[in-house]
Order: structure tokens, then C-alpha cells, then sequence
């Protein structure tokens, strides 16, 4: 029961990670739910009140930077509401339209019709788009760093609480 008990701890680590590049996947939740999954099969005593606030809040700053980043992006290249709006559906919608590059071609198609709608030039849409890539791959790599400290952490807690 062990075994089958890390392997799911170790899968919903894997699927975490994996969302913080494919966000369909649900990347921070995923790795919470391995703590309870840590906790069904061997025991929630490692973990106490500060183990679920620090984890917790890692998770609200996740969902919170998500797309804060990714608007910032947009924002600083010069992008309006339309293209932040119109970005980040493109970062959902993206891949399923436009399976192998639809994850960066989203975001960017997104943000260049918006800025398009919004009555700018085709030079200052491009720019906004740009950003909108420079947003997405920012919010992935601080998304993938706060996911394995979120690991970290419970490797800590497992191994010395």
C-alpha cells in the first residue's frame, strides 16, 4: 500500500509541475492534493498549522501571479484591457486550437487582436503580443520555482517533523 501510495504522491508532484507549462493541467492544486494523499496513506502528523499556511499561501500567490504576470507582460509593452483579456484566454484556448505551438501562439494571437481592436498599429500589436510571451514565460518559470519549493518544503516536513 506504500508503494501505491507514492507512486500517487510522486504522479500528482509530476502533473503539478507539468501544469505550470499546460494550464489545463492543475498545477499548484495538484501538488496540494499529494499532501493529502501523503496524509490518507501514512499520516497528517508531520504536518501542523504552519506546514498548511505556508503551502496555502504558495498556492493563493500561484493563482493570484498567474495571471498578474502575464497582464504585467502585456502592461509593459504598452497592451490594453482588450489584449490582456484577449492573451490570457489565448493561453487556455491556445493549445487545444494549436496543439504544438498553441501554448505561446495563444497568448500572442490573443494579445495582437486585442491591441487590433482596441484601434492600435500593427507594429504597437506586435510589440503587445511579444510581451504577452515575455509575460507567459515569466509567470512559467516563477510558477515552476514556487512549485518545487512547494516540494521542497514537503520533503522537509516529511523528513525532520
Amino acid at each position: 500500500m506504500a508503494i501505491i501510495g507514492w507512486i500517487l504522491i510522486i504522479a500528482l508532484f509530476a502533473v503539478g509541475l507539468a501544469g505550470a507549462v499546460y494550464p489545463v493541467l492543475p498545477g499548484a492544486l495538484a501538488i496540494y492534493f499529494a499532501f493529502f494523499v501523503y496524509g490518507w496513506f501514512f499520516s497528517f502528523e508531520p504536518f501542523g498549522v504552519w506546514f498548511w499556511i505556508i503551502q496555502t499561501l504558495i498556492v493563493v500567490v500561484l493563482f493570484a501571479a498567474d495571471y498578474i504576470v502575464n497582464a504585467w507582460g502585456v502592461k509593459k509593452f504598452g497592451g490594453s484591457r482588450a489584449s490582456t483579456i484577449l492573451s490570457t484566454i489565448g493561453v487556455i484556448v491556445g493549445p487545444f486550437v494549436i496543439p504544438a505551438f498553441g501554448l505561446v501562439l495563444g497568448p500572442f494571437i490573443g494579445a495582437v487582436i486585442g491591441e487590433l481592436l482596441n484601434g492600435s498599429s500593427l507594429e504597437k500589436s506586435l510589440k503587445v503580443g511579444f510581451g504577452s510571451v515575455v509575460g507567459l514565460f515569466s509567470s512559467i518559470v516563477m510558477k515552476v520555482i514556487l512549485q518545487i519549493v512547494m516540494i521542497v518544503l514537503f520533503i522537509i516536513w516529511v523528513a525532520w517533523f
